[in-house]
């Protein structure tokens, strides 16, 4: 068997054949990485009957003043358990591109454990094997991130939409759900336009233009995999709402001063008090609404950016408006964009959390949020290095290169 460069065409045919692909191994990736300065080759591990047995996106970049290396995003696609063919494709990869590059990284989406809802603790599973097999091989093992220091999160939260039932979310997050729908939010659907909207909720997240979106959404795109979302408020639902639900307080709060007056109790006296607090808010809510209605523009507080690959649609990103964070925007989209897919697709990524699962944890909201959908979470294999160049490779370590292009400038994913 050989490595030789397929065409576009034969090598979506593979990929989207394949048991398990990301549309990070796809040729729509591999255009759009061209965008950000990246050349790609897509490559396929035939036998002497031309049938391909493995197939692998391989992005190139200059590294330093004279070396290149190579980036398989999400790995190869290869059967990883199938030792002899792992061993024979690693032997053709290293005679193919030892003396192109230094050395070709890969993350593979290889889940080896799925966290316990309770517990939080890793149930392995067999695929912890293919970690060994790869060492085995040569590949080098990179320090497991806890955080977001690597490019892809080691722990990522998958909802299945098998499973999916409103009812079964947790409580805070349904609650917070049903505070965006009575604030009047609305979820749309919208096109290209809109990424400039988009951008202005996801800027502080990534030190990046905002033409790395807009490519990454346009050559998505154009063969139709790729959806814009925003959320708005109608700020005449939303004064509706306040007015109804201030009405329904005033009426409990007149019927807790009437107890006032036989029985002055300490429960009854905080149940006013918190029903003041409540009045306080609807009444708040009803100037905000009216004030919003009065001067007739559009007030967007959220968005997303969503990829559909075969049977999953992933939220590459989203983000929110900060100064409307009490309106739970952020509920209130992730909700819309399950019910919106829940019947024509089985999956939705969430993209990734952190294993840290303590309240101490810097991420710990985000952690929060994302568990309130009851997803499931796995812990991925993590990221190897296979080593083309082990001289130049030390010397790429030495000079910080290797930490300077690798290093994650994501404040939150």
């Amino acid at each position: 068997m050989h490595i030789k460069e397929l065409s576009i065409a034969e090598f979506d045919s593979f990929a989207r054949n394949f048991p398990i692909s990301s549309y990070y191994q796809g040729s729509n990736y591999a255009l759009f990485m061209a965008e950000a300065g990246y050349d790609y080759e897509l490559i396929g591990f035939v036998d002497e009957l031309g049938v391909i047995k493995a197939a692998a996106l391989i992005l190139i970049k200059k590294i330093g003043l004279a070396y290149k290396y190579g980036y398989s995003p999400k790995g190869f696609l290869i059967d990883y358990f199938d030792h002899d063919l792992l061993q024979q494709f690693t032997d053709a990869l290293r005679a193919y591109y030892e003396k192109k590059l230094v050395f070709i990284k890969i993350n593979p989406e290889i889940a080896i454990g799925e966290i316990d809802p309770d517990t939080h603790i890793t149930n392995y599973n067999q695929n912890i094997i293919v970690r060994d097999y790869l060492k085995e091989m040569g590949y080098l093992k990179l320090k497991d991130n806890k955080y977001f220091e690597s490019i892809f999160p080691r722990f990522n939260a998958i909802l299945n939409l098998g499973e999916y039932q409103f009812s079964s979310l947790a409580k805070n997050t349904k609650n917070k759900i049903r505070k965006g729908i009575k604030k009047g939010l609305v979820f749309l659907k919208v096109n290209r336009d809109s990424l400039d909207v988009l951008f202005e909720f996801i800027k502080r997240k990534k030190d990046i233009d905002p033409f790395y979106y807009k490519n990454y959404y346009n050559v998505f795109d154009r063969n139709q995999m790729a959806d814009l979302f925003l959320v708005k408020i109608d700020y005449q639902q939303y004064l509706v709402n306040s007015k109804r639900l201030y009405d329904q307080e005033l009426e409990r709060n007149t019927e807790i001063s009437k107890k006032l007056i036989h029985n002055s109790n300490e429960n009854t006296i905080k149940e006013k008090m918190n029903s003041d607090k409540t009045l306080l808010a609807y009444k708040n809510d009803i100037e905000i609404a009216t004030k919003g209605l009065s001067t007739h523009q559009e007030t967007y507080i959220a968005g997303a950016f969503v990829i559909r690959y075969l049977n999953r649609v992933h939220i590459v990103i989203s983000g929110f408006d900060q100064h409307y964070k009490h309106f739970n925007p952020n509920y209130f989209l992730h909700y819309q964009i399950i019910e919106y897919y829940k019947n024509n697709f089985k999956f939705v990524d969430l993209n990734g959390l952190t294993g840290d699962f303590t309240d101490a944890n810097p991420y710990a909201g985000l952690n929060h949020f994302k568990l309130g959908f009851h997803p499931h979470v796995y812990e991925f294999i993590g990221e190897f290095d296979f080593i083309l160049n082990e001289h130049a490779y030390q010397s790429l370590i030495k000079k910080g290169l290797l930490a300077k292009e690798f290093n994650k400038k994501t404040k939150e994913n």
